[in-house]
């Protein structure tokens, strides 16, 4: 016991000495690098030239350290940059399809502004609301009707030829028979030949061609136009080139795309007279004989 009180009253002087000493040094050389003097300055640059290379070793893993604090830093700048770039990159997607959207609506517009029509003829352009692509009907349903004029039997066309004819109007909408329907039925002019048929729906994308004199004088790729008979669709309207079938059927490949419609162009038609006699059905009525009169006959 004695010699632990004996090393403790030992150990307490210099352990205060030491705590001094190092107060003094640190004091001492805070005051040495704050004084602007020249001889200060010398002797700050000899000690700096005499410890800091003994203790260049000490000073790697605090370098190290601050490269190590930079370098997440610019890591986690360049995370914020990267999140940054995706949210920019989703924004340009969405806007990458919207133009592509409305490049193909402007495309479409063209094209429906491409078709020569007769002068005689108007016509007022619409929007494809739904299509019917059920198995046995094909049709589509449009935004305008009977407030704009719309009437039943009119022909409709894209930007490239037929696509089918009024069939039901409603106030504001207005549905189409497309020629694919298998309802639909329409005479066509078969060029360079002149032969007259009829295109017949039956609900694929090439309908067929009936009532065809002469086959032999038909071509794969003639030209496909409306014939204008009956009175329902106007004169030459395209409605496509010939193609022969799987089963060697004379088939149309339409020029208009039936299963991408999104603007139809309808076709105001003339209104055909009304008949009002039997007569007016067989032969026109022929004016009285201009002539010189003769004398009644007195025996009749």
């Amino acid at each position: 016991m004695a010699r632990n009180s004996d090393t403790e009253f030992y150990q307490r002087p210099v352990r205060r000495l030491i705590l001094g000493l190092m107060i003094f040094v640190l004091v001492a050389i805070v005051l040495l690098w704050r004084i602007d003097n020249p001889r200060a300055e010398r002797i700050r640059s000899m000690l700096v030239d005499a410890i800091v290379p003994n203790v260049e070793w000490a000073m790697v893993p605090v370098t190290k350290l601050g490269r190590l604090v930079q370098d997440f830093e610019g890591y986690t700048r360049v995370y914020e940059q990267n999140q940054d770039l995706r949210r920019e990159l989703q924004q340009m997607k969405a806007w990458r399809e919207a133009a592509l959207q409305l490049e193909q609506e402007n495309a479409r517009l063209l094209d429906l502004n491409k078709v020569r029509l007769s002068p005689e003829l108007t016509f007022v352009t619409g929007v494809v609301l739904t299509d019917s692509g059920s198995p046995f009907r094909r049709s589509v349903l449009l935004n305008i009707g009977a407030n704009d004029g719309i009437r039943d039997g009119w022909a409709a066309v894209d930007g490239l030829g037929v696509v089918g004819r009024i069939a039901g109007v409603g106030d504001s909408t207005a549905r189409v028979i497309l020629v694919t329907d298998p309802v639909s039925r329409i005479p066509v002019t078969i060029q360079p030949s002149g032969k007259q048929a009829i295109l017949t729906g039956d609900t694929t994308a090439a309908p067929l061609i009936e009532f065809l004199e002469r086959t032999t004088e038909v071509r794969p790729g003639d030209r496909v136009v409306t014939s204008g008979d009956g009175g329902v669709f106007p004169a030459d309207l395209l409605v496509g080139q010939m193609a022969q079938g799987p089963d060697q059927r004379w088939r149309v490949q339409l020029s208009a795309d039936a299963e991408r419609l999104e603007f139809l162009r309808v076709l105001r038609a003339r209104p055909v007279p009304a008949l009002d006699t039997m007569g007016g059905l067989i032969a026109p009525v022929r004016p009285p004989i201009q002539g010189p009169q003769l004398p009644p006959d007195p025996e009749g």
